[in-house]
C-alpha cells in the first residue's frame, strides 16, 4: 500500500462549485469516483474539518488529502512473457499473443496478461483492473495500452470513453466484400447465450460502430481493414457477422468452413487448421495523456494469420479470378 497526501488551496474560480467537482479538478491524478470516495471516508477535509461531496466552495478553503492506495487487484503475479512494444514511467504497450487471456475470470483464474504484469510491475496491483483499460479477446492478437500510474489510467479511460484512441485491426471474413462502408449497430448480450453478444434495438443495447475497409479480395473471402469508434465486447465480430460476412475461423459468430471450388490443398488445410477468429490489432494511436506527445505503434500480424493470407493468395493465383 502507499499512502498520499497532498494540500492544496481551493481556487477562487470554484466558488459556487461542489467539492467533489472541484476536487476532480485540482487533482486530475485520481479518478472523481476515487476522489468522491474519500471525501465520504473522511480521506479529504476542507479548512480540516470532513464535508460531503456536495458541499458548494466559496474560493480560498484549505483542502487536505491524506489516503491510502490499497490494493485493487488481487492476482497473483506471474512469470509469463510479456512482448513489450514500449514502455515508460507512465505506461506500457503490448502485442498480446493469441491465446493468451487478458483478465482472470471464470475458467481462468491464471496465466492471464494480469498475471503477468503483476509480475512485471507489483505496484500495478493498486491500480484498477492492474491498470488495464481495454481488453482483446483470448484468440485475438496485437496491441493493448496499460496504465503504471493513476494518472495515466484516469487519462486513458477518459480518452477511450471520448473515442480519442485509434485502433485498427486486420481481419479475414467469409464472403467477397465489393467495397468498405461502415456498420451502426447497437451491441447488447445475446437473449439466449451468456457466452455470446448480438445486435440489438438501441433500447437494450449499446452504441456501437464500425468502419470497415477491402483490402485483398480473394475466391471467397476477403482481407478488410476495422476501424472502431466504439469498444464493445466482440464488437468487430459481432458486426461483420451480422452483415453476412463472419470472421473466419470464429467459434461463436461464425459461418462454418467454406471453401471455393476447387480449393488448393494448402488452402484446404489452412481453413481447416484455422481454428480461431482471424483478427489482430495491428494498430494503436493514441496522445500519451501525462506528456501529450503523440504515439503510434503498429505489430506484424501473427504467423498462422500471414500463412493463411497466403494460402489464400496462393489460390486466387492458382485460378487467376475471384469466385464471386
Amino acid at each position: 500500500m502507499t499512502a498520499v497526501r497532498h494540500e492544496a488551496i481551493v481556487p477562487l474560480s470554484a466558488a459556487g462549485r461542489r467539492f467533489d467537482q472541484a476536487l476532480a479538478e485540482m487533482f486530475p491524478d485520481y479518478s472523481r469516483s476515487r476522489l468522491t470516495g474519500w471525501i465520504k471516508d473522511g480521506a479529504v477535509t476542507l479548512d480540516g474539518a470532513k464535508a460531503p461531496p456536495r458541499q458548494l466552495l466559496r474560493g480560498g478553503e484549505k483542502v487536505l488529502l491524506e489516503a491510502v492506495l490499497v490494493v485493487e487487484v488481487s492476482s497473483q503475479p506471474e512469470a509469463i512473457d510479456l512482448d513489450i512494444v514500449h514502455e515508460d514511467d507512465y505506461l506500457l504497450v503490448l502485442n498480446k499473443p493469441v491465446g493468451l487471456v487478458v483478465h482472470p475470470g471464470a475458467g481462468n483464474p491464471a496465466g492471464t496478461v494480469l498475471n503477468a504484469l503483476l509480475h512485471h510491475d507489483p505496484k500495478l496491483a493498486e491500480l484498477p483492473r492492474g491498470g488495464i483499460v481495454h481488453r482483446l479477446d483470448k484468440d485475438t492478437s496485437g496491441l493493448m495500452v496499460v496504465a503504471r500510474t493513476l494518472a495515466a489510467h484516469t487519462g486513458l479511460v477518459d480518452m477511450l470513453s471520448r473515442h480519442e484512441v485509434e485502433r485498427q485491426y486486420e481481419a479475414i471474413v467469409v464472403g467477397t466484400m465489393v467495397a468498405g462502408g461502415t456498420v451502426d449497430a447497437a451491441i447488447g448480450r445475446h437473449m439466449g447465450d451468456r457466452l455470446r453478444q448480438a445486435v440489438r434495438d438501441e433500447e437494450d443495447g449499446k452504441h456501437a460502430v464500425t468502419h470497415y475497409r477491402l483490402r485483398e479480395r480473394f475466391r471467397a473471402h476477403s482481407l478488410i481493414q476495422c476501424s472502431l469508434e466504439t469498444g464493445r465486447t466482440h464488437q468487430i465480430r459481432v458486426h461483420m457477422a451480422h452483415i453476412g460476412h463472419p470472421l473466419i475461423g470464429d467459434p461463436l459468430y461464425g459461418g462454418g468452413l467454406k471453401l471455393p471450388k476447387g480449393a488448393t490443398p494448402e488452402l484446404v488445410a489452412a481453413l481447416r487448421g484455422f481454428r480461431r477468429q482471424a483478427l489482430h490489432a495491428e494498430r494503436l494511436a493514441f496522445e500519451h495523456p501525462v506528456t501529450h506527445e503523440p504515439l503510434s505503434f503498429s505489430a506484424e500480424r501473427p504467423a498462422d494469420q500471414q500463412l493463411l493470407i497466403d494460402a489464400l493468395r496462393h489460390d486466387l493465383a492458382e485460378h487467376g479470378h475471384n469466385d464471386y
